[in-house]
């Protein structure tokens, strides 16, 4: 079955969530004619009231970008001496604390959160990290260090080691370093070349050198791992991502996949990723809460679109039926309009 993953025609053209840094594909904007010490009170009465009102929490908190968010935290801690953290954390339950517990914390402390319950506990979540460092920028994911070693005093590549193994660990070493080349010039020379050593890594050979797919795939900069892929369809016939599903397995595969799925698209990995966190038994709440929230002003705009192209319906229809309440109220407000049309 061809997929959107087969298609490279536009992809040289395409803009990449990976290089970006405006927030117009996002849903959420900056409120204007914000009033941080207004939204506190607002906030106040509707939690220390007789029953929280619900949807005054869900109407402030989606509809201010996250940098006003901070704002009114400040403002509501300097009227109350408390943080509005630990009273929404005393007022609401279940997956709707928690999302808008998200809400409130800056990006870069929440990717740190995540990945800190990715390798806490019995098993590391190898798709968290996954989804972690193959969609986040240089600049997100050293914003992500810097946020792990001030709450824990610790480096986050020295915890990842102790966590993780084999080529799997190599490749996410790589990638949590945010060293991923920046340059913007495509040299079409050595795409090629880069082409034909993944081909003979892979393809060409008995047994497959993981390593050349690793420094490759986790170095390059988009633009010209985009090129790369081009060539390697012309070289081999398949596309890259064909080959690694055919002679990888694991972890390693499921890495090396995401790298090549978020250099065509983060958009459309990440609206593939929400359609598996809905299919299948049981909503991971959890991983729906994520993407949502963090790419609500980044590429929000560009997930919905891709969902739409990718599954025939709308990502709003999808979360209104496999969500439920307030939880529900606060994923649909941050998505915005529903595209049914």
């Amino acid at each position: 079955m061809s997929s959107v993953w087969d298609d490279l025609d536009l992809l040289l053209e395409s803009p990449s969530s990976l290089t970006v840094t405006s927030t117009t594909r996002g849903t959420i904007k900056e409120k204007p004619g914000f009033n941080p010490s207004e939204d506190a009170a607002a906030l106040r009465k509707a939690i220390e009231g007789i029953g929280t009102t619900e949807k005054t929490l869900i109407d402030i908190l989606t509809q201010r970008s996250n940098a006003q968010r901070q704002l009114i935290c400040k403002s509501y801690q300097e009227a109350t001496g408390r943080t509005l953290c630990n009273d929404l954390e005393g007022d609401t339950r279940g997956d709707f604390e928690d999302i808008l517990v998200t809400l409130i914390t800056p990006p870069a402390n929440f990717d740190c959160q995540e990945f800190i319950r990715a390798i806490k506990g019995a098993g590391t979540n190898e798709s968290v990290l996954t989804e972690l460092f193959a969609s986040r920028s240089n600049r997100q994911i050293k914003a992500l260090s810097e946020a792990y070693l001030a709450d824990t005093g610790r480096s986050l590549i020295y915890d990842l080691k102790s966590e993780v193994s084999g080529d799997f660990e190599k490749a996410l070493l790589v990638l949590a370093e945010g060293k991923r080349d920046e340059s913007t010039n495509v040299d079409v020379a050595k795409a090629k070349e880069d082409a034909k050593i993944l081909y003979e890594a892979g393809e060409k050979k008995w047994g497959t050198d993981e390593s050349k797919f690793i420094d490759i795939l986790c170095h390059r900069s988009v633009p010209q791992l985009r090129q790369t892929l081009v060539e390697y369809k012309s070289v081999s016939g398949k596309t890259l991502q064909e080959s690694i599903e055919k002679e990888m397995s694991g972890r390693l595969e499921d890495i090396l996949v995401a790298i090549v799925k978020c250099v065509k698209s983060v958009p459309a990995y990440l609206a593939e990723r929400l359609y598996k966190s809905m299919k299948g038994a049981g909503t991971t709440e959890s991983t729906l809460a994520r993407i949502i929230v963090s790419r609500s002003e980044i590429d929000l705009q560009d997930i919905k679109a891709e969902y739409k192209k990718m599954f025939g319906s709308s990502l709003y229809s999808a979360i209104e039926s496999e969500t439920a309440g307030d939880f529900r109220q606060t994923l649909l407000k941050i998505l915005g309009e529903d595209d049914k049309a």
